[in-house]
């Protein structure tokens, strides 16, 4: 699962930790533990980690590569890299360009979206972003962070479409950079300040729309801001006239573990109205799809706190 952001103890976004149960070793039927394999184990297999290290190498900032890049990426021997790659491309994981070069395939993709549907978090969220839509008429997203990227789990288009074609370029498993968007600010506000400091510096803040923060030092001192407020807004920061705001998803063991988010073009509404208006609908939707995730509050527990 993509790493999401996560409410620490000592956080002003925490909430009461709730007792953890420790998990037990899971049975393979015949009345033994099963375990994952480790690399001194006869069950282990070299060849899977080599083709899945191979698939590895490829990312947003590296997203085409050749059999000499993968093979000093991996310290593997050239004829070793282009028989892997070749098993890859034949199994449509990965494809090869006009120019002898590699990019993922759709099987990735495909395996991508699997993934995003098994976590169970899209089926729990979704009908709740189409009623937010409907109550608003726009643009309802759910996203986890995922390294310097938000990582769209759900999305449902809004009835007025946005402007320049962006409400057509985002849909479930889109990526965005976190530091320009409602989201991803707010799922960075909530991590440890620790490793939130890690994550910022990797960021290449790039100016995306009128008033992108390009500062590292303005980006914390916003994040620092947030928790206080209890929502997060892109004010025409990822692209002209593009409102956002997102407000915070719990799961069961009382951490922020997504975001919900309303997207709007400034034509259609303020950000004034936006926050004022539409902020309340957006916390209860947040608010529904943490119950189904199995928040509790305080008052909802037996016994209370």
């Amino acid at each position: 699962m993509p790493r999401a952001a996560r409410a620490a103890m000592g956080s002003p976004w925490a909430a009461p930790v709730s007792p953890r149960v420790r998990s037990s070793p899971v049975s393979s039927g015949d009345g033994s533990a099963w375990s994952v394999p480790s690399p001194r184990t006869a069950r282990y297999s070299q060849s899977l980690e080599r083709g899945l290290a191979i698939l590895g190498c490829f990312t947003p900032k590296r997203p085409v590569l050749g059999i000499t890049d993968i093979a000093d990426l991996l310290g593997m021997a050239g004829s070793t890299t282009h028989r892997y790659v070749s098993t890859l491309v034949s199994l449509g994981y990965l494809e090869r360009d006009v120019s002898r070069k590699y990019r993922l395939g759709l099987r990735v993709t495909d395996l991508g979206m699997s993934a995003l549907n098994s976590t169970g978090m899209r089926e729990h969220a979704h009908r709740y972003l189409q009623e937010l839509r409907q109550r608003t008429s726009y643009a309802a997203s759910l996203g986890v962070l995922d390294g310097t990227d938000v990582l769209y789990v759900d999305r449902v288009p809004g009835f007025r479409r946005l402007r320049g074609g962006i409400e057509l370029e985002l849909r479930t498993g889109s990526r965005l950079p976190a530091y320009c968007t409602a989201m991803g600010k707010l799922l960075l506000s909530t991590m440890p300040a620790p490793e939130r400091g890690e994550v910022t510096e990797e960021m290449k803040l790039t100016k995306r729309g009128p008033n992108t923060i390009t500062r590292k030092r303005a980006l914390r001192e916003e994040l620092a801001k947030m928790p206080a407020v209890g929502y997060a807004v892109s004010d025409q920061e990822l692209a002209a006239e593009l409102l956002m705001v997102a407000a915070p998803v719990w799961n069961g063991a009382r951490e922020i573990c997504a975001a919900v988010d309303l997207e709007a073009h400034s034509s259609m509404i303020s950000l004034e109205g936006l926050v004022g208006g539409l902020v309340p609908h957006l916390i209860t939707t947040a608010g529904q799809i943490s119950a189904r995730l199995g928040y509790r509050r305080d008052d909802e527990i037996p016994g209370g706190r």
